[in-house]
């Protein structure tokens, strides 16, 4: 999965595409992402000493992470990803980094 915690999305497809979001949570094993402010779910609670009053609640729910895609730093457009290896010169270490395939700009 090229999608990470704190990445800027957009959904591409499903009820809420269109919109935009931060990535909340991403669950590797199941291949889904919670996005913030992304297919919200209403959940009836029962009151407790947490929440003495009870009621219902909202929070978002987990989407497929093939309906999502990264949003461009540089454009702010959709944009696939793809990797680029980067060798440091001070320590010479190679690195792994995410490039936007439309502009080349890393992430």
């Amino acid at each position: 999965m090229n999608i990470r915690k704190n990445d800027n999305v957009v959904v591409i497809s499903g009820n809420a595409k269109g919109k935009t979001g931060k990535i909340l949570k991403v669950y590797p094993e199941r291949h889904r992402v919670i996005v913030e402010g992304v297919n919200i779910i209403k959940r009836h609670t029962r009151p407790s000493q947490k929440n003495p009053q009870g009621g219902i609640t909202q929070k978002e729910a987990p989407i497929h992470v093939s309906n999502v895609m990264l949003l461009d730093p540089k454009t702010s457009a959709p944009t696939r990803v793809g990797t680029k290896i980067v060798k440091d010169e001070s320590t010479r270490k190679k690195t792994r980094v995410r490039v936007a395939k439309a502009t080349g700009e890393t992430f």
